[in-house]
């Protein structure tokens, strides 16, 4: 038999002399033993019911905005990057994307103006051939 603590002495009795689970009519419930194999009765009798707090609520709410908030974060993270409207250069032979990339933006260094012209035609290498058409980003 498990224990739990006791209002007071009378109450025990009570409970022991009614035997009706627990309860007297027109009286409070007050803590009692539990005898094993023995469901306690949860909120006024109700069991199985899930009673949610408004620190719970809150706890639920914001957890669920987080998440959203990330979902929405992470969508934004994915999309591919657009470049801004600039003009395109038609590969000659011979030509490097290191050459192109210092004639056609001069203001950026050359290893930031690789990348974005790499960014801008979606390029994972820095092999171009001739006849390929690059579009050149506006810095």
């Amino acid at each position: 038999m498990s224990a739990i603590a006791l209002h007071d002495l009378q109450d025990f009795e009570t409970t022991q002399a009614g035997r009706d689970g627990g309860r007297t009519p027109g009286r409070r419930d007050h803590l009692r033993v539990v005898a094993p194999g023995e469901r306690a009765p949860v909120d006024g009798g109700r069991t199985g019911q899930l009673v949610l707090t408004r620190r719970g609520r809150l706890a639920v709410t914001l957890t669920v905005a987080t998440v959203l908030v990330l979902a929405v974060v992470a969508a934004l993270g994915m999309l591919p990057a657009t470049a801004s409207a600039g003009h395109t250069v038609t590969v000659q032979p011979g030509d490097t994307l290191s050459q192109i990339a210092v004639s056609e933006l001069p203001e950026l260094p050359m290893d930031r103006a690789i990348v974005q012209i790499q960014l801008a035609n979606d390029l994972n290498t820095l092999h171009i051939q001739a006849g390929m058409e690059l579009a050149i980003p506006q810095p």
